[in-house]
């Protein structure tokens, strides 16, 4: 993602705390400093435009709430124009000028006719003043009285929802945050349309004072005629008065929009369009009635046709168009299988049709919890959100193809929320509502991973890989050229989100099948096999037990997507025993000519440790098995033992980049991997019996038996002569 860019807009808007008190400073000084004419201008027009904006603004404002700095921004802008309002009073009154802003609004808007200019000045404060500005006053007194006599209520429904499961604890605040905020709003907002009533006041007095001023000025000191001082003063008098009311009405009607709208989310014209022209039949009458008005005796035919003819089309086109809209039927959709679901809100889920027990299928929704979900910070919605570039949950069904395709598993839908108790660029991935890992990105950054010891330094955030654990950089986009040329590996945030889940879901693949999957997939290979799998389901084993087997498989990286094989095994073996350990074991040994390849590190070459014959018969006195485990069962002495001559020789093994493997006999392959599997979690542990015919193992250290367990035989007694 590319950087935000340092211009200037983007300077100015960080130091908005400081531009708005150097504001609220330069507005206190035009009450006091005399102001020359040419900034008189400027100022005028920054009025004019900071009122546009507001207006603007207000339109595409999709919850009035969202606007909080509306009573704020009316106070500051009312006083801003009252500043003007004196400062342009004094330029008048001293110099008979006051820039060219007022002198072009007393002379072209109201073409010099100091009467015309009279009428259109006090229409313009009736209409702000009596109609707009007590309109919305009222509107804002009943929406903060309203709003904070429903705050209880509503306090107390969110509580009621929270105490019932319906929602979490971080959606209740939120609710109560957004209930506060609305409540806040209405009633500074009854408070702040005490600000316009009083600005149109202080602008018909302070008119009537210049005119009156200037009119004295001008005979007095000027030694005007009286008609050319009433002249002079009274249209630069209106003149300014129309400056500082067109602003202010302005602003009024924004703040009456913004009270007036009800909370919709779309943004004012969107709401107003599809209000107004829904109903094709009301154009039709009103483009029927234009057309009587234009028929009337006297009445100018042109505009009225016109406009009829608009209302006609558009309600025949509208028309036109909800007529070709299909129906939509009660007939539910089937839902299609995990197998076939794309990515969505959930990754690869699809929407399930609405039934008429829609409450009772709620309820239920409650307790059901997703099998694989991952919940990001906010800062990281921008990778899941399609508009703005994120192909996240795209790439999401992208892992879940490729485990079906590699592994022989049907990933569940994985489930992509954000979470507020997540700091922003903090993800994590959760198992059944448990948390398995965590990490961290920096969006707009890219990950520099020295995977081939370079030496060189780069510029950036250090950090770690989080799932090989190597060195690596956070480095900025500029940087990627010279990284790569340095021997780094660069990689995206998203991709590093990407790998770190499937990594994770290969480690939890055995996690994710549940029996209902078994089923699937026993009733997949059932159309291209039946025999095998009428003969093993349901005589010699049972679903459960076949579940058992595939998740051993799973367990330690063997692929079950070569299915059919694994099934001819279980029936082979089902009649020696019904134990799914017994039985993965004896599968396995079917299955080693397919993944046994995986760990050569030459072709038909497994480069492994092995153990002193002696510590392995010793280790096969130690196995302990239950009905429903297997384990071994060791002297803590003989446990540490074996654990540090682990740790030493596969830490060799992976700093020369070979898998860590270990072969022993199959009598004690499942016990020892087990034993190990909490602190070695990457080693692989095979039996010679599931080693192909072709393979050879060369040799990585032979892990012995420790010294004091060695067996010495008693020296030969001498026979007495």
């Amino acid at each position: 993602m590319p950087t935000t860019p340092k211009n200037s807009v983007y300077l100015l808007l960080k130091r908005a705390d400081l531009l708005m008190a150097v504001g609220l400073f330069g507005i206190v000084l035009m009450l006091v400093v005399p102001v020359p004419p040419f900034i008189i201008d400027t100022l005028l027009a920054l009025s004019i435009g900071f009122s546009l904006l507001v207006l603007l603004t207000v339109l595409y404002v999709k919850d009035p709430p969202e606007f909080s700095g509306f009573p704020v921004l009316l106070l500051t802008l009312t006083l801003f124009r009252l500043a003007l309002n004196i400062s342009s009073t004094r330029q008048i009154l001293s110099n008979g000028y006051a820039g060219q802003i007022i002198e072009s609004f007393g002379h072209f808007v109201i073409q010099g006719n100091y009467i015309v200019g009279a009428v259109v000045f006090l229409i313009l404060v009736i209409i702000n003043f009596i109609v707009i500005t007590k309109g919305a006053g009222r509107i804002a007194e009943v929406s903060a009285r309203f709003t904070l006599d429903a705050l209880p209520g509503k306090q107390m429904a969110i509580d009621a929802e929270l105490n019932a499961g319906i929602i979490d604890e971080v959606t209740a605040t939120t609710r109560r945050l957004k209930v506060q905020k609305e409540a806040d709003f209405y009633g500074a907002m009854d408070g702040a349309s005490k600000f316009v009533r009083g600005d149109a006041i202080a602008g018909i007095i302070i008119t009537l004072i210049n005119i009156i001023g200037g009119f004295a000025v001008g005979v007095l000191q000027m030694g005007l005629s009286l008609a050319e001082a009433l002249q002079k003063f009274t249209l630069l008098s209106i003149g300014d008065g129309l400056v500082s009311q067109i602003p202010a009405l302005i602003i009024s009607v924004g703040a009456g929009i913004l009270v007036t709208r009800a909370t919709d989310n779309s943004n004012l014209g969107d709401q107003v369009a599809g209000q107004l022209f829904r109903y094709p039949r009301a154009l039709g009458l009103a483009a029927g009635g234009l057309t009587i008005f234009g028929l009337m005796p006297g009445m100018p035919l042109l505009p009225f046709l016109g406009l009829a003819g608009l209302a006609g089309f558009a309600a025949k086109t509208l028309k036109d168009q909800a007529d070709s809209q299909p129906v939509s039927t009660s007939t539910p959709a089937p839902v299609s299988k995990a197998a076939g679901k794309g990515a969505a809100g959930k990754a690869g889920d699809t929407p399930a049709t609405a039934t008429t027990a829609g409450a009772a299928e709620d309820v239920r929704k409650l307790i059901d919890v997703d099998v694989f979900a991952i919940e990001i910070g906010y800062g990281l919605l921008n990778l899941a959100d399609a508009k703005v570039g994120g192909d996240l949950l795209a790439r999401i069904t992208g892992v879940r193809k490729t485990l079906a395709r590699e592994k022989g598993i049907i990933v569940p839908p994985v489930s992509v929320r954000d979470n507020l108790e997540l700091e922003a660029n903090e993800y994590r991935f959760l198992l059944r509502g448990k948390a398995l890992v965590r990490g961290q990105l920096q969006p707009g950054r890219w990950l520099a991973m020295n995977v081939s010891g370079s030496t060189v330094k780069l510029r950036g955030t250090v950090t770690r890989e989080p799932v090989f654990n190597l060195e690596a950089t956070w480095i900025e986009a500029a940087e990627k050229k010279s990284a790569e040329l340095n021997g780094y590996t660069v990689v995206d945030p998203a991709s590093v989100l990407i790998t770190h889940l499937s990594e994770t879901l290969k480690r939890n693949a055995y996690h994710l099948v549940s029996r209902q999957d078994v089923q699937s997939l026993v009733d997949h290979v059932k159309a291209l096999h039946p025999a095998l799998v009428a003969e093993l389901l349901p005589d010699l084993v049972n679903v459960g037990i076949i579940q058992r087997v595939l998740q051993n498989l799973l367990r330690e990286g063997v692929a079950i997507a070569n299915l059919p094989l694994i099934l001819e095994g279980i029936a082979d073996f089902a009649s020696l025993s019904k134990n799914p350990d017994d039985l993965s074991e004896l599968v396995r040994r079917r299955l080693g000519l397919y993944f046994v390849p995986e760990y050569e590190h030459k072709a038909g070459q497994v480069k492994a440790l092995t153990l002193d014959p002696r510590l392995e018969q010793l280790l096969t006195t130690k196995i302990h098995r239950t009905a429903t485990d297997v384990g071994l069962s060791l002297e803590p002495s003989l446990g540490r033992h074996l654990m540090d001559e682990f740790s030493r020789r596969t830490t060799e093994l992976a700093q020369s980049g070979l898998p860590m493997v270990l072969v022993v006999s199959a009598d004690v392959r499942l016990p020892l991997k087990r034993f190990f599997e909490p602190s070695f979690p990457r080693l692989v542990v095979l039996s010679f019996q599931e080693l192909p015919a072709s393979t050879e193992i060369e040799n990585a250290g032979i892990v012995p038996i420790p010294l004091h367990l060695v067996r010495t035989e008693p020296a030969p007694v001498k026979a007495a002569a």
